[in-house]
């Protein structure tokens, strides 16, 4: 759950001599890449290197992401907060294999994090009397897979891709995936599209603006037909890799839904004239700061995401667009508050805060949204996520 108040770098907790030193080497890497690119990257580049350069980038180092402070995590993901999370996407799974007529269900998921989902979903299905054949993960970091293997030793219908299946038929989950794909940054003005990059000057990296490529300088021009004129110095991030990724989906679903979940906006807020100086946000032991350059390595680095680009490239792809709601209404269309109320004993309460993290407006359950595409079923009425509470006209 990346929605901590922002630090300043001041107030971050300090890093472990070792600490400091992996993320100095990783330093010096990226400097050499800048180097041997003429001086200057994109900064989506630099948040490639940062995230995941072999064995020094944030999410190939080895370095604890996942859980709360006391455990040395950086942010906490709804999975790891209850189970009840998984227990509601397992309403919508079963709703999914019976519109398939599938004898037993399919899920396949992007990003599997420290493998919670997995281990919970695969038991909320089995709760429901619906058999698993096949859990499949496609995970980047060699580091996660570990750790995902040895939560999900126990569970043979897991298996690991390295690359998303041909002709899926079933359910694909992407929770926490687009905000971590690497953005572009750019700039308006009265000299045009600039795209500010990151350079290397003495000791540290600085931001450093150049004129922009032509994809993205049509991006910006195409925001700017949809909302109007930006305004001068107006900065913020084109998630052009996050369209790319979700227009792939098209070629691995056959059959079925993928359920994309993660924190952002429609185009129309993300791209407000007062957030001025864009989304992105660096996490470190569950302290928020805006400094992509601070500590890289041990810093995770996130960017909203625009569900306007999202779907408007999950439909060009061939996709339908099935629908569009916050966590909240997803969660408690899939029987979220019945679940958390069927906890007995010590484990009520417990269930009671969870549910309330997980819906409340003050905590995840606005921020975060919930877009459903799919291909070939039919699916009115509606799914059982989106039932009530859909935003799709927002979009």
């Amino acid at each position: 759950m990346r929605v901590d108040p922002r630090s300043t770098a001041a107030s971050l907790p300090t890093p472990s001599v070792d600490a400091a030193a992996h993320s100095a080497r990783l330093v010096q890497h990226i400097a050499q890449q800048i180097a041997a690119a003429g001086g200057w990257i994109g900064f989506d580049r630099y948040m490639d290197l940062a995230l995941y350069a072999p064995g020094l980038g944030y999410y190939t180092a080895g370095a604890r992401k996942f859980g709360d402070s006391s455990t040395g995590g950086d942010f906490v993901t709804a999975p790891e907060i209850s189970p009840l999370f998984a227990d509601a996407l397992a309403a919508q799974v079963a709703q999914v294999v019976q519109m398939l007529e599938q004898r037993a269900a399919r899920v396949l998921e992007f990003g599997a994090g420290s493998g919670a989902l997995a281990r919970d979903l695969l038991a909320a299905l089995g709760a429901r009397g619906i058999e698993v054949e096949r859990y499949e993960i496609v995970e980047v970091s060699a580091e996660l897979r570990d750790r995902q293997r040895a939560r999900l030793a126990h569970t043979p219908v897991v298996r690991w891709l390295d690359a998303p299946p041909r002709q899926f038929e079933g359910v694909i989950v992407a929770n926490e995936v687009l905000d971590v794909l690497p953005v572009q940054l750019f700039v308006g003005g009265a000299d045009g599209v600039l795209e500010r990059g990151v350079a290397w000057r003495g000791d540290r990296f600085v931001f450093e603006d150049r004129p922009a490529g032509a994809a993205l300088r049509d991006a910006v021009v195409g925001i700017e037909a949809d909302l109007g004129v930006l305004p001068a110095g107006y900065c913020s991030e084109m998630g052009l890799i996050a369209r790319a990724w979700t227009a792939s989906l098209a070629g691995a679903l056959a059959r079925g839904v993928a359920l994309l979940i993660d924190y952002g906006f429609p185009r129309r807020e993300y791209y407000h004239p007062q957030r001025s100086m864009g989304t992105i946000m660096c996490h470190y032991r569950h302290h928020a700061h805006a400094d992509p350059f601070w500590l890289p390595g041990l810093t995770d680095i996130t960017a909203h995401v625009d569900f306007t680009a999202v779907a408007d490239a999950a439909h060009a792809a061939g996709l339908d667009v099935l629908g569009y709601t916050t966590q909240a209404h997803f969660l408690l269309n899939c029987g979220l508050l019945h679940a958390a109320q069927a906890a007995t004993g010590t484990a009520r309460h417990a269930a009671a805060a969870a549910a309330q993290r997980l819906v409340s407006e003050a905590e995840m359950g606005e921020l975060f949204k919930v877009l459903a595409v799919g291909r070939g079923i039919e699916w009115r009425p509606a799914l059982l996520g989106v039932a009530a509470g859909d935003r799709l006209h927002t979009l």
